[in-house]
């Protein structure tokens, strides 16, 4: 029997309604067995201000780093603003990286994402860039984008896209698996 492997998910969006926090719920639905998923909502960390950081990390920070410890894998719905990463998810990423003992640290992590022409390909490469840094371990394959998101997804931010919830619990597999490979079993 595998061991179990707990998921922490994000996405780099506000947005309540938006397509990636819906790959998140979709995402939710199709957990496979011996895997869970939390959510983290990055909206209540403020922007990165070394004097702030100077007076203490602020709570929803040290909240987001110890989700992240507590995490054995990763699972990122990353948009794509400007062909990069959005802010919000770049502000949290630095905010969980400063000081020591950062907790990214070895973690492995799977990204999807939706958006326009290409879904999410080169926020997605931008991120695995960053990744170097924090010494992640990103999955490789499978790979899940969903371009012109507008059309998949309801006003709520509901997937609608039957095809898409197979891919992601392909993604969420590949995950698992590649994170008790990591851990060695």
């Amino acid at each position: 029997m595998p061991s179990p492997v707990r998921v922490l998910g994000f996405a780099g969006s506000l947005r309540k309604a938006s397509f990636n926090r819906g790959l998140l719920r979709a995402a939710a639905d199709v957990v496979p067995d011996g895997m869970s998923l939390e959510v983290f909502d990055l909206a209540p960390i403020p922007l990165y201000n070394g004097d702030v950081e100077a007076e203490g990390r602020p709570e929803p920070v040290t909240e987001f780093r110890e989700a992240i410890r507590a995490a054995d894998a990763l699972l990122i719905a990353c948009p794509e603003y400007n062909y990069s990463i959005p802010g919000v998810l770049k502000n949290a990423i630095d905010w969980a990286s400063r000081g020591a003992h950062q907790p990214f640290a070895g973690k492995p992590v799977a990204f999807m994402g939706a958006g326009g022409g290409l879904g999410t390909a080169r926020s997605q490469y931008h991120l695995r860039q960053v990744c170097v840094f924090l010494d992640l371990h990103p999955l490789n394959k499978p790979e899940v984008f969903v371009p012109q998101a507008s059309q998949k997804f309801d006003a709520d931010g509901n997937l609608t896209d039957e095809t898409v919830p197979p891919r992601i619990a392909k993604l969420l597999t590949a995950l698992g698996d590649w994170t008790r490979r990591l851990r060695g079993e």
